[in-house]
C-alpha cells in the first residue's frame, strides 16, 4: 500500500518532529512517511533531527525570499517537488495565507499547547500559552490537534488531551508535562489517522 508522504513544518528543536519520527521508527506511524522537513529559520536544530533520520531537510526563510508571497510560493514548489500529500506544522511560527491553507485544505495538521478555545489563536505560542494558563488559574491544561486554516489555532478539532496543572508549576515545567503527556503522544496519533484516511480515499 502507497504511504502518505509527510513534509513536516519546524522553526526550532523539532521535539515533536522527533515524536512523529520516534512513531514512524516504531511502526505506529505506518500508513504516512516523512519524506520532507522545511525551517523557516535557519540553524534550526529540527533540521540536524532530519538529517540524522536521513530525512532532507531545507530552509526556506521569509526574509530570504522577500516576502509572504514569494515564501508561500517557494514552499509550495518545495512541497510539489516531493509530492507532499501531508504537511505537519510543528513548532512552526510562520502564519500561512487563506491562499495556501486553502490549496492544502484538510491536509495541514497543527499542535497547539492548550485545549483549545482557551488561549489559542494570535500570539499564543510556546512558553506565552503556559504563563497564560498559569496565569489565569486553571486546573486543567493539555494540547490539540487540528486542521489549519486561515485563522489562527481557528481549523476543525481532530484530538485534544488533557494535562493536570500542579500547584508548583513554572511556564517550564508545565511546558515539559504538556509536550510529554499530551503533544508527544497525540501528533502522531494523528499523523496516522489522517494518512490512513488520505491513502484510502486515493484507492477509493
Amino acid at each position: 500500500m502507497r504511504k502518505a508522504r509527510i513534509a513536516v513544518l519546524v522553526s526550532g528543536g523539532g521535539t515533536n518532529l522527533q515524536a512523529i519520527l520516534d512513531a514512524q521508527q516504531r511502526g505506529e506511524l505506518k500508513s504516512g512517511e516523512v519524506v520532507l522537513v522545511v525551517s523557516d529559520r535557519p540553524g534550526a536544530y529540527a533540521l540536524e533531527r532530519a538529517a540524522k533520520a536521513g530525512v532532507p531537510g531545507t530552509e526556506i526563510g521569509k526574509k530570504a525570499c522577500g516576502g509572504q508571497a514569494a515564501f508561500e510560493q517557494r514552499l509550495i514548489e518545495a512541497l510539489e517537488e516531493k509530492k507532499i500529500d501531508l504537511i505537519i506544522l510543528a513548532g512552526f511560527l510562520s502564519i500561512l495565507s487563506a491562499d495556501f491553507t486553502r490549496r492544502y485544505d484538510h491536509r495541514i495538521l497543527n499542535i497547539h499547547p492548550s485545549l483549545i478555545p482557551s488561549f489559542c489563536g494570535a500570539g499564543f505560542y510556546g512558553l506565552k500559552v503556559h504563563e497564560a494558563a498559569l496565569a489565569r488559574g486553571v486546573k486543567v491544561t493539555g494540547a490539540t490537534v487540528h486542521f489549519v486554516n486561515e485563522i489562527p489555532d481557528g481549523g476543525e478539532i481532530i484530538a485534544q488531551k488533557a494535562v493536570e496543572v500542579r500547584p508548583e508549576d513554572t511556564p517550564e515545567t508545565l511546558q515539559r508535562r504538556v509536550m510529554e503527556q499530551a503533544e508527544w503522544i497525540l501528533l502522531p496519533q494523528a499523523a496516522e489517522t489522517v494518512s490512513a484516511r488520505l491513502t484510502r480515499e486515493e484507492k477509493e
